[in-house]
Parts: C-alpha cells; structure tokens; sequence
C-alpha cells in the first residue's frame, strides 16, 4: 500500500476548500440589458444611474443590469433584474428561504 505525502494531502484539501469559499461567495453573471427588448446592449449603456432615467450630466441610459441566466441570439432568459432574486449558491451552501 502506497502512502501519501502529508504535503499532497494538505494541498488537496486546501484545493477542495478554495473550491466551497469561492463557489458559495460567488457573483452571478451581470450584464447590461435594454429591459423592454431584453436585448444584450455595451456595459456602457448601464454606466450611469440606470434604466433608461436621466444621469447627472443630463444623458440617459437605455440598460438596467441583468443577473444570471443565459443569452442566446443577444437575448436573455432565465435571470432576473433583481440581483437577489438569482441563485448564487454552490456546493456546501445553504440556500436563502424565502419565497
């Protein structure tokens, strides 16, 4: 039987580790979408107050941010605009109840 090296175990388990931190603290997808259309638009376009309302330069922007979900033919689905509303949990993490 073969053994292991205290070094390789140690390793692998901080691996596994860096692993469950970042998967339960990760950020969903963010992107920024025209909220009527649902089309993907330049991040740019969600830069300044938000929404299509007014910035304080007198400009408007057209996008709202867009979290999760996926794009398909520039156009999003399965997300939401509410950043809380999207799952963001991994292995080892508990979910928020609610509903």
């Amino acid at each position: 039987m073969r053994r292991l090296r205290s070094s390789t175990v140690v390793l692998g388990g901080m691996g596994v580790l860096a692993a469950t931190i970042t998967a339960c603290g990760s950020e969903p997808d963010k992107r920024c979408v025209d909220p009527l259309t649902r089309e993907e638009l330049p991040r740019y376009e969600c830069e300044s107050s938000g929404g299509g309302s007014d910035d304080d330069n007198g400009g408007t922007t057209r996008g709202s941010y867009y979290y999760g979900g996926s794009i398909r033919d520039k156009q999003v689905s399965g997300g939401s605009f509410d950043k809380k509303a999207v799952d963001t949990g991994g292995f080892g993490c508990s979910g928020s109840g609610g509903g």
